[in-house]
């Protein structure tokens, strides 16, 4: 089906960016179709997508087969994506609305979908870790294929003491495999943004026994809180957490981007049990 270019369909509703709701517009659409191959053959499989815009990653998921519901809450943005609806017949639900605020799976009516999103840089983070930190495991997204800034993305596949590894390795990668997909150039986006970005695909794995997710996720938040301070300092806060470590042998003079995933996962079973 040939749809008429981007920036025609963007220049005909009189959209522009939103700096305010952290949007940038992607127009190429060979780029766009690389990112829809992230995730593997998506025909006939459910995909969840927020923050859409005009559709350009939308019409790219759809030409890949997939059945797609989006979340868009900039209203000036849905005309476009209602021909986009036309134009695929039966394929894409839209909902105005706050990703934050909707219960995604309720909205996917229970079913697995693969999230694939060029995520508002303003939301970005705080999605990622309300699908990480699902109660539900395995959980009922399939994967994840998000773009973030290039920092971002790299703090998601750090590896232990690197200046990039935080809290948010720890939640991506205990049990799911993050890796980065791709590298995009700031060049592509409309308007450029300040800084390059990337995409990063997440799949769930195993979760190890005995670990609460709330649990490790106040773990990380304590240890991480301060990072440039001792284990037995950052921990102070968490009832049971410094004596926790010592128990495990782990030395509570060190930082807290120095201790493994593992070693994590550890600390945060034995505060669970």
């Amino acid at each position: 089906m040939t749809l008429p270019p981007l920036r025609e369909v963007i220049a005909r509703h009189g959209l522009s960016a939103s700096k305010a709701l952290g949007q940038n517009f992607l127009f190429d659409e060979h780029l766009l179709d690389r990112i829809a191959r992230v995730p593997g053959d998506l025909a006939g499989q459910r995909v969840l997508e927020v923050g859409p815009g005009p559709g350009g990653l939308t019409r790219a998921l759809l030409r890949a087969g997939a059945e797609v519901t989006a979340i868009e809450m900039d209203r000036r943005c849905l005309p476009a994506l209602a021909e986009l609806g036309e134009a695929f017949p039966g394929k894409l639900t839209v909902v105005e609305g706050d990703a934050l605020k909707i219960d995604h799976g309720t909205l996917m009516q229970g079913e697995p979908f693969a999230v694939v999103a060029n995520l508002p840089y303003n939301v970005g983070t705080a999605l990622l870790v309300r699908w990480l930190e699902s109660p539900q495991w395995p959980p009922q997204w399939t994967s994840l294929t998000l773009m973030f800034q290039l920092e971002v993305a790299q703090r998601i596949v750090a590896e232990p003491d690197t200046s990039s590894f935080g809290r948010l390795a720890v939640l991506a990668q205990w049990r799911t495999s993050a890796k980065l997909a791709m590298k995009v150039h700031r060049s592509a986006f409309t308007p450029p943004p300040k800084v390059m970005s990337a995409v990063v695909h997440v799949t769930p794995d195993e979760a190890p026994e005995g670990v609460r997710a709330a649990k490790l996720s106040q773990v990380t938040e304590a240890a991480f809180g301060q990072r440039r301070k001792m284990l037995r300092q950052s921990l102070k806060g968490l009832p049971g957490a410094v004596e926790a470590a010592e128990a495990l042998g782990i030395d509570t003079a060190r930082r807290a981007e120095t201790l493994s995933v593992d070693e994590f996962v550890a600390l945060a079973r034995c505060l669970s049990a």
